[in-house]
């Protein structure tokens, strides 16, 4: 059994939510902190763009109309909204065996802790090749419209999606699972050429995506699929969990890259 920290941690807006997410990175591959589990959420919503997404496919105007923030993740991937959801991240050293091997083997590794908190929440969900392909998959701005390869599904509709990146010898995991809520209100802050375009991913969106509560027919508590989760990874990797803290040195080095990065027009329009 190997000892992991466990961060579980209040609502916090976009930019700093991913400021501590690359400063954790950092300190777990120093050798500061224990590979490290996050749980968190967003206050106020947000919309997140992929690392190399065009921030043109953001309607800022509306955008601004509901007083939603905007970030770029330092992971790829299309647009997620950040609303009635659990963000979960996983910081962890390369060498470290649950995230050892190339992006897909350490993906399915640590989907086996998602699974089995999804399971312990009620949800039998599922991980397994996508067969459908499409040219729109690769055009379309909106993360959830269509599941990839191996993305965990119920009932074929995508339940979780997730994004990694490779900092240095680091691995840097993190997703969003929607617990509750509109599934298709992420479209209203998007661009599309027409509104033909936008009537169709919001058709998508519902053929494809799903939240938590659809999944079981009531609507279960934040710290109800936290606890889930944080026991789902216990059981499903061998992992024991120290709750903690964010050290001083990591709130250091995250009021850094909040102000220097995450906070800045030039990385959030970069492109």
């Amino acid at each position: 059994m190997d000892n992991w920290r466990l961060l579980i941690h209040p609502p916090y807006p976009a930019a700093w939510n991913m400021a501590v997410d690359e400063s954790i990175l950092e300190s777990t591959v120093n050798g500061d902190s224990l590979p490290t589990l996050r749980l968190y959420s967003w206050q106020p919503f947000a919309l997140s763009l992929g690392r190399t997404q065009k921030y043109s496919e953001v309607d800022t105007p509306t955008l601004a109309a509901h007083g939603w923030d905007v970030v770029r993740r330092p992971t790829g991937g299309k647009a997620i909204l950040h609303a009635d959801e659990l963000t979960y991240s996983v910081c962890a050293p390369q060498e470290d065996p649950h995230v050892s091997g190339n992006v897909l083997k350490s993906y399915l590794i640590l989907s086996q802790g998602l699974l089995r908190g999804l399971q312990l929440a009620g949800v039998p969900a599922d991980s397994q090749p996508n067969v459908e392909k499409s040219l729109d998959r690769l055009v379309n701005p909106v993360c959830f419209q269509y599941p990839s390869d191996y993305e965990i599904t119920f009932g074929g509709k995508k339940l979780i999606g997730s994004a990694q990146a490779r900092l240095g010898n680091g691995v840097l995991q993190h997703g969003a699972i929607p617990i509750s809520g509109d599934i298709c209100r992420v479209v209203s802050v998007l661009a599309f050429e027409s509104d033909i375009q936008r009537t169709t991913a919001v058709k998508n969106l519902q053929e494809h995506a799903t939240t938590v509560e659809a999944c079981l027919g009531h609507h279960p508590t934040w710290e109800f699929i936290a606890q889930c989760m944080r026991d789902g990874f216990a059981q499903a990797l061998d992992l024991h969990f120290e709750t903690s803290m964010l050290t001083i040195k990591e709130k250091a080095r995250a009021f850094q890259l909040w102000k220097e990065k995450y906070a800045n027009d030039q990385w959030t329009q970069r492109m």
